[in-house]
């Protein structure tokens, strides 16, 4: 694999296809590139869209003619590897705005598989949660804490601008101070709180970023049952994590439920 984002295009050329001593400064021997290693294998293109014009033309042609040259070197290798691109960004996009040649984009689309941000798959919380414990559990050299049953449905009320690294981020942390028994929620409603504002009231959300209004305008009091039916719902009924959706105490929630069951 090769992060193509965290090399300069000259260096990225010598480490796709190698070099041949003297190409270059400090060239003191002959390399071989990723392209060679991963010979009847795989090879992981990451962050394929960092890529300059130049680089994808010859990209292009290594996918195209399963051959290419060394830097510095007149030898052709033939080469048959599979190539696996990633990136986060519209590909397409940067088509059409002449920043990624179409060419080699319709050869990396042989076949395309969108994952979507975790926002859109909460079903896949479980696993993850799971995942990232056994891993910071590893990397911290902790035994793995038991997560409470209310963490995934916490963390389903969510909407993860950060995406998967912000939910390994909010684990490890969690793990950090994790001393024993189960794993305690106060880092992750901490932060949920923190990110969505709910202790900064002078911060307000942008005026149309969360909701949107039909002709006629329900009244306060229709939106404020609404927004708690809402929460209830995201919250499995769990009314402590309601009221941190909310803003609310979860004191301040019961009462509002107690005031409209009453009314029914």
């Amino acid at each position: 694999k090769i992060n193509c984002a965290a090399i300069t295009e000259t260096l990225l050329e010598s480490e796709l296809f190698g070099h041949e001593k003297g190409a270059f400064t400090g060239a003191d021997r002959r390399k071989e590139g990723r392209f060679s290693q991963a010979h009847g294998g795989t090879l992981l293109l990451d962050e394929v869209s960092e890529m300059s014009l130049m680089m994808q033309v010859k990209l292009l042609r290594a996918l195209q003619e399963r051959e290419f040259n060394r830097v510095g070197g007149e030898s052709i290798i033939q080469v048959d590897v599979r190539v696996i691109a990633a990136t986060n960004v519209d590909l397409k996009r940067m088509c059409d705005e002449g920043h990624f040649r179409k060419d080699l984009y319709y050869r990396l689309c042989d076949h395309q598989i969108h994952i979507p941000p975790l926002r859109r798959r909460r079903e896949d919380l479980a696993v993850l949660v799971e995942h990232f414990l056994e891993k910071a559990s590893k990397t911290l050299d902790k035994k793995k804490p038991t997560p409470p049953v209310e963490l995934v449905t916490l963390l389903s009320t969510y909407h993860f601008p950060g995406n998967i690294r912000e939910l390994e981020s909010m684990i490890f942390d969690a793990v950090s101070s994790h001393a024993s028994g189960k794993l305690s929620m106060d880092s992750f409603k901490a932060h949920l709180s923190k990110v969505s504002g709910i202790d900064a009231p002078d911060s307000p959300p942008e005026k149309g970023a969360l909701i949107s209004f039909s002709h006629q305008l329900p009244t306060l009091k229709q939106i404020e049952q609404l927004l708690i039916d809402e929460a209830m719902k995201r919250s499995n009924g769990n009314q402590s994590i309601a009221a941190l959706s909310l803003g609310i105490s979860r004191q301040a929630l019961n009462k509002r439920l107690k005031k409209a069951s009453q009314k029914e």
